[in-house]
This record gives structure tokens, C-alpha cells and sequence, in this order.
């Protein structure tokens, strides 16, 4: 029993001195993140003093290259291709004929309609004739003057069918490769041929919708393709008049020449998109942005301690963002060492120049 009893005794010793221990060591780390007058350690970061500055507002955005009128080239009828008068990847003028299907069947057609016209048209006449002498009644009359009607709708009917069948350039531009040759069975659900107008470009792309009412039309903008680092410059000539409720973003449309055929429909352009100029903003560096959950956040100096602000952005560029609300000139921005700080932590700022 009585070595039970020392077994007992070593035990509570021996925890009593762990716990006494884990005191101790917690005290002196506590002691250790401390200055010799109690206060927390002051850490050493970098800052800037904010000023107002004139921004010029620009939006840099991704849109998309298409041709100023691009259309699917389609036979409205069925038939025999006859000719085909167009080179594949040529440029074609507006009412050029491009290809013709055959159209002997319509012919005949029409000039059975027009002799059957050319007797309705010869039993009107002496119906007329007749009515003038009361010998036929009214009725008599309109029935041969309708026959009359109804062989000229035939005869213009035909006459549409076969216009039809000479397929024309809707307007100027450049045909793409042609899928049908001479004598070959064409029907309208086949298609011929792209044509496309490339002189000029229509550039579309969205924009958030905090700024649809910066943008107005005949604005001008700026917008590089890739693979080349020219610029080409285009007019906004049409804004989409309604806020697409899923991206919550406004479609705007503007227009650029083309006249060297540089640029190629389908490409994806980057759009500098010029805003208005801002007097006195204050613009920080992004690095000074910390994202939170209900927003963005920057660590200013307040009397040597670190202080927490919500601010509110607008436009970022490469190296620095545009804030709206939150800040003051004259406020020291903390721009380094952000994401170890906490609120009220000592800091010394060496101030970037």
C-alpha cells in the first residue's frame, strides 16, 4: 500500500510541474513580443502618404471582332445548278450575280400562264362589251374580270420563281468557299457560300453596369488583336438599351475601318475603353488591397498603431487601383506587411517617396 501511495505522489508531482512549466513557458513568449515598457513589438513596414491626383478612367475589356454584314449565301428554290459566276475568296460587288439555277420548267410554266392570261384577258374585254349592252348581267361580268385577275397573279407568281433563280450579291463584300459545283442538285437548306463585309468591323463587348452611364455613343476607343501590338481605334455607334440581369453588364457595339484587311472576323479584341477624367482621386497601390468577405480593406497608421478601413474600389489598372470612398488624403496607406497586421498593431512606416 505504502508503494501505491508513493506511485500516487510522483504522479501529482510530476503533472504539477508540466503545468507549472506551460506557464511559465507561455509567460515568456508573452514577455519575448513585448518592449521593455509592456507595449506590443513594433513592426517595421512600408507606406506612402495618399494624395488626389487627376485619373484618366480607362476600362481595359475583352470584346469581340465581327463583320460589319455577314450573311449565309442560300437558293430560295430547288433545281440544277446552271453556272456558278463567282471565284471562291474574291471580293464581289452589291447585285453581282453569283450563281443561276435552271430554270426551263419555269419558262414553260410561264408561257402557258401567259397565253392563259392573254384569254382571260380577250374574254374581259368582250364582256365588257356585252355589259355596255346589257346583254350579260354584272355578275357575268366580274367573274370573267376575276379569271383575268388570277391569270396575271400566275403570270407574276412564275415570273418571281424565276428571278429566283438567279441568286445575286446582297451587298459588297468578300465570299468565303463554295460548296456546290455545276450540275449539282441545290435545295434552300444548302449552303453555297459565306459572303462577308470586312471594309469594316464591329467590335461588341459588355461593360459592367456601375458605369453605363460613362458610356455614350460616338465615344471613341482603342483596342489591340492578338499577335500584334498595334492599336486600332473605333466609334461606340449603338448601346444595348437594358442591363442583362445574369452578368449584370451592359452590351455596347462600336464600329472600325478596315480598309487594309488586317483585322479578321471572329478574332477576340482587348478594348480600352476611355471613361470620364476624375479631378482629385485618390489612386493606391493593389497591393495594398486586402479582399475580405464583405468587401475590400487597406491598414492605415493612427498614431502608430495599425487601423483597419473598408474601402470602396472602382477601376484597376496594372499597378493600381481607383478608390472611391474610405480614404482621405493626407491618410498613411501600410503597403507592405498588410496580411500579417491586425488592428492595433504597432507599426513604424518608412514613407515611399
Amino acid at each position: 500500500m505504502k508503494l501505491k501511495h508513493v506511485i500516487y505522489t510522483i504522479l501529482i508531482i510530476g503533472f504539477g510541474a508540466f503545468i507549472a512549466y506551460r506557464i511559465i513557458s507561455n509567460k515568456n513568449k508573452n514577455d519575448d513580443s513585448k518592449d521593455k515598457g509592456g507595449k506590443n513589438k513594433t513592426m517595421t513596414v512600408s507606406g506612402i502618404v495618399v494624395k488626389t491626383q487627376t485619373f484618366d478612367n480607362n476600362l481595359s475589356l475583352s470584346g469581340s471582332i465581327e463583320a460589319n454584314e455577314q450573311v449565309e449565301i442560300r437558293s430560295e428554290i430547288s433545281g440544277i445548278v446552271e453556272g456558278i459566276y463567282f471565284k471562291e475568296g474574291s471580293n464581289v460587288t452589291k447585285g453581282q450575280l453569283l450563281f443561276k439555277v435552271n430554270d426551263i420548267e419555269l419558262r414553260a410554266q410561264l408561257a402557258q400562264a401567259k397565253t392563259k392570261g392573254g384569254l382571260a384577258s380577250e374574254n374581259e374585254r368582250r364582256a365588257k362589251l356585252l355589259l355596255e349592252k346589257e346583254a350579260i348581267s354584272q355578275e357575268e361580268y366580274d367573274v370573267a374580270r376575276a379569271d383575268l385577275k388570277l391569270a396575271q397573279a400566275q403570270i407574276q407568281l412564275i415570273q418571281a420563281q424565276i428571278a429566283k433563280t438567279s441568286v445575286k450579291a446582297p451587298f459588297s463584300g468578300k465570299i468565303g468557299l463554295r460548296s456546290i459545283s455545276p450540275g449539282s442538285y441545290i435545295t434552300p437548306s444548302l449552303l453555297v457560300a459565306k459572303l462577308v463585309n470586312i471594309s469594316k468591323l464591329k467590335i461588341t463587348f459588355s461593360i459592367p453596369e456601375k458605369y453605363a452611364n460613362q458610356v455614350k455613343p460616338n465615344s471613341n476607343l482603342s483596342f489591340t488583336v492578338a499577335g500584334s501590338t498595334e492599336k486600332y481605334t473605333a466609334k461606340i455607334y449603338a448601346i444595348e438599351p437594358e442591363v442583362q440581369i445574369s452578368t449584370r453588364t451592359l452590351q455596347v457595339r462600336a464600329i472600325a475601318e478596315n480598309k487594309d484587311g488586317k483585322l479578321l472576323p471572329g478574332t477576340f479584341a482587348n478594348v480600352e475603353l476611355p471613361l470620364e477624367i476624375i479631378k482629385d482621386a485618390i489612386v493606391i497601390p493593389s497591393e495594398a488591397i486586402i479582399p475580405v468577405q464583405n468587401g475590400k480593406k487597406v491598414l492605415i497608421s493612427n498614431n502608430g498603431k495599425a487601423k483597419e478601413v473598408m474601402v470602396e474600389t472602382a477601376t484597376r489598372t496594372d499597378a493600381s487601383i481607383l478608390v472611391l470612398s474610405g480614404l482621405k488624403a493626407g491618410d498613411t496607406l501600410l503597403t507592405t506587411g498588410v496580411v500579417s497586421l491586425k488592428e492595433d498593431d504597432a507599426v513604424k512606416v518608412k514613407i515611399k517617396l
